[in-house]
C-alpha cells in the first residue's frame, strides 16, 4: 500500500489517461456554499444561481452542483491551480485588445 504521507510531486511525473477525458464531467458553479472538514478530509459544496420565470418576474433559486471531497494536499493544488488561473485571468486583463483594421491590404 502507498504511504499516504508521501506528495505526488514526490513521486515524479504523473501521467492523466486520455481514456478518461471525455466522461469528466463539467461542473460549473457560482459559489461556494459551505465549507468544511471531517476525519482529515476537506468538504466544500459548490453551487450555482437557477433563475426561475415567475410570471412578470424572475425568482432565483440556489441549488448545490457538486460535493467537493479532498485530501488536504489535494486541496492546497486546487488552490495553488486557482491562484495561477487567477494570475493568468489578470495578466490577460492588462493588455488592450487587439483592434483588426477594417480595410486589408
Amino acid at each position: 500500500m502507498a504511504d499516504p504521507e508521501t506528495s505526488v510531486t514526490n513521486q515524479g511525473p504523473v501521467t492523466i489517461s486520455t481514456s478518461s477525458a471525455e466522461r469528466a464531467p463539467v461542473i460549473y458553479f457560482d459559489g461556494a456554499s459551505c465549507f468544511g472538514h471531517h476525519n482529515g478530509a476537506i468538504q466544500i459544496e459548490l453551487a450555482a444561481n437557477l433563475l426561475m420565470p415567475i410570471g412578470a418576474a424572475v425568482r432565483v433559486d440556489v441549488v448545490q452542483t457538486a460535493h467537493l471531497r479532498c485530501s488536504p494536499g489535494a486541496a492546497l493544488a486546487l488552490r495553488e491551480a486557482l491562484d495561477k488561473a487567477l494570475a493568468m485571468h489578470q495578466q490577460g486583463q492588462q493588455h488592450p485588445p487587439e483592434t483588426i483594421p477594417t480595410v486589408k491590404n
